[in-house]
């Protein structure tokens, strides 16, 4: 018999986004026994009617603690044996969950969804999974297997958009680490610290969700401070930068002092001109 999975998210805003999580995880192959939505919003979010049972921590944040509530997500599964994170910009695919779920009863190991990013006005209410296939961009540096399971050498290359894990794995790495506050590292970090633990990564072809367009950066500069503090913390555990393309980009724009053998420095904050010149056109899906 199947081991039951719950499905993780968090939510601060983004309101159409999670109801389209919440409708893609009615549609699927396999509903969950268990959605876990760890909300952030100083008011706690309105959850439609769903075909499975919904928890809703309520964790207030004004910036995004994402370890601390990833982690208080998966602790609100209880003793769910498999869990599946899933990030509330992404809609699961049809086979989504009962993939992962099939490839966690095979393998401890952490597997990753295909994320497959929409350009903007894509997931408008009446989707179909068609649409959001043909209108799906891959990611261009994570080559994902059409079918099955492939194992992927890189640590660096997992992500917490959506990925499952055995819950007891989750708590022999101790969760995530929230010494990592705000965004940046704390997904890459827990792919390093599952690798050093024996825990592969593995890529599935058959688990795919799609990634709802926002607003982004490139460079993220709204998250400079962050991303700063979070990279010496990564680098005093694991001997190298990480987001290192996103410190230098900061660097050069003179936002923080260039990264060298002790905490980087943070010079001052991005104007107006400089977010406006980093934000990502409307039309791109990454």
């Amino acid at each position: 018999m199947p081991q039951p999975v719950a499905v993780l998210t968090l939510v601060r805003g983004r309101g159409d986004h999670l109801a389209n999580l919440l409708e893609g995880l009615g549609r699927g192959s396999r509903r969950p026994d268990l959605v876990v939505v760890a909300d952030m919003n100083d008011t706690p979010t309105a959850l439609p009617a769903t075909p499975f049972p919904l928890r809703q921590p309520h964790r207030p944040a004004g910036t995004l603690p994402l370890a601390a509530a990833r982690n208080a997500a998966a602790a609100a599964a209880g003793d769910t044996p498999l869990l599946v994170f899933l990030d509330v910009d992404c809609i699961p695919g049809a086979g989504c969950v009962a993939a992962l779920a099939d490839a966690l009863e095979q393998h401890n190991a952490l597997v990753c969804a295909d994320i497959r990013y929409l350009p903007a006005g894509i997931a408008a209410p009446g989707w179909t999974e068609a649409d959001l296939l043909r209108h799906g961009h891959s990611h261009p540096v994570r080559p994902f297997p059409a079918a099955g399971l492939r194992a992927e050498p890189n640590a660096g290359l997992f992500w917490s958009l959506g990925f499952g894990i055995r819950a007891a794995s989750f708590r022999r790495l101790g969760g995530f680490d929230e010494g990592f506050t705000g965004y940046g590292a704390e997904d890459t970090d827990l792919g390093f610290r599952a690798r050093d633990a024996g825990i592969p990564l593995l890529f599935s072809g058959d688990a795919r969700a799609f990634h709802q367009h926002h607003a982004s950066f490139d460079p993220p500069l709204q998250h400079v401070a962050d991303i700063a503090t979070n990279a010496w913390r990564f680098r005093q555990r694991h001997g190298f930068w990480p987001m290192d393309g996103w410190l230098d980009a900061f660097a050069a724009l003179g936002l923080i002092a260039p990264p060298g053998d002790g905490p980087i420095a943070l010079l001052r904050a991005p104007t107006g001109a400089e977010l406006a010149a980093a934000r990502r056109p409307e039309g791109a899906p990454f």
